[in-house]
């Protein structure tokens, strides 16, 4: 089926952002090091990036709905720019947690930005049942690959240092390109269609009829993204910095080698949901990948660590979008930009929380505890979720 061609704008804009967050969740931690911070200035850092995106997604969800969705993507590609720019030419702390804060910054594995809700709602508007799923699995996958070479990309700046820029300097050239990506965005994006009739006449409205169904999503959404927040992509290089002392350079390696297998799991997820469904892939994908990331972090070497971390990528992103699909399934087609926000935004204000309280535990020295408290919880919203919502998928 041929894709519309707002659709492909959007998933061309999904990949260059992703591209970049792939490279800037892994130099993140090794910018603020480079600058003289802390591990818990790491956490906090990345604490105010999700708090920031959860506001701003809050803010879209509440008041979006009253401005055109073209001119607030428009606006969140400017604040990409500004970002990239402000994060290159700061270097201390307060300055950074405000960036980071107002920014769209992004040190995690997934997407948390404004940009999700704004793109999730026109692309739920361009297909139905398993075509709009398999839309946001070219999505997703879009999404990961881009985000593998990206972390590929994470190596650059020590290629820069052998040609005689410092690495402070090779570092913040890689946010400035950053910035430069949310100005190519802010030209790309400027060539979306403007909205068919059929959309004029359906404008978004805020949550109405699938008010009660979005609460009970969200509030279990809130509890996966605190347990993922403790090991945001950012987190997770300063374990393997931390642990194993992984170069730049070794650290791309294998976030790529985990991006392309997250890929691959995109792919296989419509399959698999049109054949056991969404709430199940959600689920039944999720528990064995937790479990790999329990026995990860008591692995005794390297290789095995890395090993079952890389099955962990292969399984742990397949609910992203199944989820997505769900969730614009069970509400109505005009609630569905606050759908997308009500249930992002507590899913950024929970992750939010869990960086900080994970740079504590780097700093005490209890460096297996984030990824075995990551592991358990989300084994609990697993089964939480799944005995919640088995017979509404089944309905619906």
């Amino acid at each position: 089926m041929p894709l519309p061609h707002g659709a492909r704008l959007l998933l061309i804009g999904r990949a260059l952002r992703a591209f970049t967050d792939g490279f800037v969740a892994i130099l993140l931690p090794a910018y603020l090091l480079a600058l003289g911070m802390g591990k818990w200035d790491v956490g906090l850092i990345s604490t105010a990036t999700l708090l920031g995106s959860a506001l701003m997604t809050l803010a879209v969800g509440r008041w979006g709905h009253g401005y055109p969705p073209r001119r607030l993507l428009l606006a969140a590609a400017l604040l990409m720019a500004m970002t990239g720019l402000l994060m290159a030419v700061n270097s201390s702390l307060w300055p950074l947690m405000l960036v980071a804060f107002i920014g769209t910054i992004n040190p995690s594995s997934g997407d948390v930005s404004v940009f999700l809700p704004l793109e999730h709602a026109r692309l739920a508007d361009m297909a139905q049942g398993d075509a709009r799923t398999s839309l946001f699995a070219r999505y997703t996958f879009l999404g990961a690959l881009s985000a593998s070479f990206g972390a590929l990309a994470s190596g650059f700046p020590e290629q820069l240092v052998d040609l005689g820029i410092s690495r402070l300097d090779a570092l913040r050239l890689m946010f400035a390109l950053y910035g430069a990506t949310g100005l190519a965005i802010f030209f790309l994006y400027q060539r979306l269609p403007a909205l068919q009739h059929h959309e004029q006449a359906r404008p978004p409205t805020p949550l109405g009829p699938s008010r009660s169904i979005v609460i009970r999503l969200a509030a279990l959404f809130s509890l996966d993204a605190f347990a993922g927040g403790l090991l945001v992509n950012t987190l997770l290089a300063l374990w393997l910095f931390d642990r194993f002392g992984l170069s730049l350079a070794q650290a791309g390696d294998f976030f790529f080698w985990a991006g392309l297998l997250t890929a691959a799991s995109q792919l296989a997820a419509p399959w698999v949901a049109r054949r056991i469904g969404l709430l199940n892939t959600m689920v039944f994908t999720h528990i064995p990948a937790n479990i790999c990331l329990i026995v990860a972090a008591l692995a005794p070497s390297l290789h095995w660590s890395l090993a079952l971390l890389l099955v962990r990528s292969l399984l742990s992103q397949m609910d992203v979008p199944t989820r997505t699909a769900f969730v614009m399934a069970v509400v109505t087609p005009a609630e569905r930009t606050a759908a997308a926000s009500f249930t992002a935004v507590p899913r950024s204000l929970a992750s939010a929380a869990s960086p900080a309280l994970s740079g504590a535990m780097f700093t005490a020295g209890w460096l297996a505890a984030p990824l075995i408290a990551c592991g358990v919880l989300k084994i609990i919203y697993d089964l939480t979720i799944w005995r919640a919502f088995r017979r509404v998928e089944a309905a619906g």
